[in-house]
């Protein structure tokens, strides 16, 4: 089942390049005029584009909700400058000490380590400006940015870094299946929940089953996310990821494959997929780019 759609083939590199043109365009906008060692590692961070998984499910809930996908971009590029800080700061020596992203050296070993802690604090800055600066309406800003804040800070992303550092240290309690799942859920999964429930409160009710079924959909695909990621540790290498190939193991992470076995957590992934795909197919809404996304996640290669 790794077969995309002819559609979705098309849509995707294209809508890809040219998020990646608008983000990078609006960000150097927003940089201060004067030129700075700042102004070049935040270029530098921003100038390879990744997946932009994140920007995408945006704009998937977007088409799938009938908005407007512009109504959509101030949220994607919002969530990219969350997720660039985030991994700008994880590849520091304090974090998880990584000497490649994105197939090309990190901002640290580029710059140094307190340029690179600036970078993501300024990226972390901006993404509420982004926010703050579009034409959505004010409560629509408000909710949105109340939502990146939960999903990025201690209730969410931050909160679970936190948790994945504790769970290597010598003095952690033995993992379960379940404290592996709440540190994710943190860590990974609140800001793909996010992808989908800021542009859905744009559209329908949070208290409606349409908003519960896409929030539900977001939190299964985030746990299938994290899962191949810990996978293609194992399985990939280091030319098609963009990072280090078994830098997981190198640093005693503690991962799925570690905790279950390859197998088991290949199985929960595709168990995880199934029910991803369960949850918005039932609804009255145009979802072929949101599946298409979720298989996207669960079958590719970096």
């Amino acid at each position: 089942m790794t077969q995309h759609s002819d559609a979705f083939n098309a849509w995707l590199p294209e809508k890809q390049r040219l998020f990646h043109s608008q983000y990078s365009t609006r960000v150097a906008a927003l940089l201060p005029s004067f030129e700075s060692q700042l102004h070049d590692a935040t270029l530098y961070v921003i100038e390879k584009p990744g997946k932009s998984i994140r920007p995408m499910l945006a704009f998937a809930t977007a088409q799938a909700l009938g908005l407007n996908e512009n109504q959509a971009l101030p949220i994607a590029m919002a969530l990219e400058s969350i997720h660039i800080y985030s991994l700008t700061h994880d590849d520091l020596p304090a974090m998880d000490d990584d000497d490649l992203r994105r197939g090309r050296p990190t901002c640290h070993k580029v710059y140094d380590d307190a340029t690179a802690i600036l970078v993501g604090d300024g990226l972390q800055a901006l993404a509420f400006e982004l926010i703050a600066e579009s034409e959505l309406d004010a409560a629509s800003k408000v909710k949105a940015m109340l939502t990146l804040s939960r999903a990025a800070g201690i209730k969410g992303m931050v909160g679970g870094q936190m948790l994945d550092i504790m769970a290597s240290s010598p003095e952690a309690a033995a993992p379960t299946i379940e404290s592996l799942d709440r540190l994710h859920r943190l860590k990974t999964g609140a800001l793909i929940e996010a992808s989908v429930t800021m542009v859905a409160t744009l559209a329908v009710d949070e208290k409606s089953d349409t908003f519960r079924a896409l929030q539900k959909f977001a939190q299964l695909i985030g746990l299938a996310f994290q899962i191949q990621d810990d996978i293609l540790d194992i399985t990939g290498e280091t030319a098609t990821l963009g990072k280090p190939a078994g830098s997981d193991n190198d640093n005693d992470k503690l991962t799925y494959p570690a905790l279950i076995g390859l197998e088991s957590s290949k199985a929960r992934l595709y168990s995880l997929y199934d029910e991803a795909l369960s949850t918005i197919q039932s609804l009255n809404i145009n979802s072929a780019l949101l599946e298409e996304l979720a298989k996207l996640i669960v079958w590719r290669s970096f």
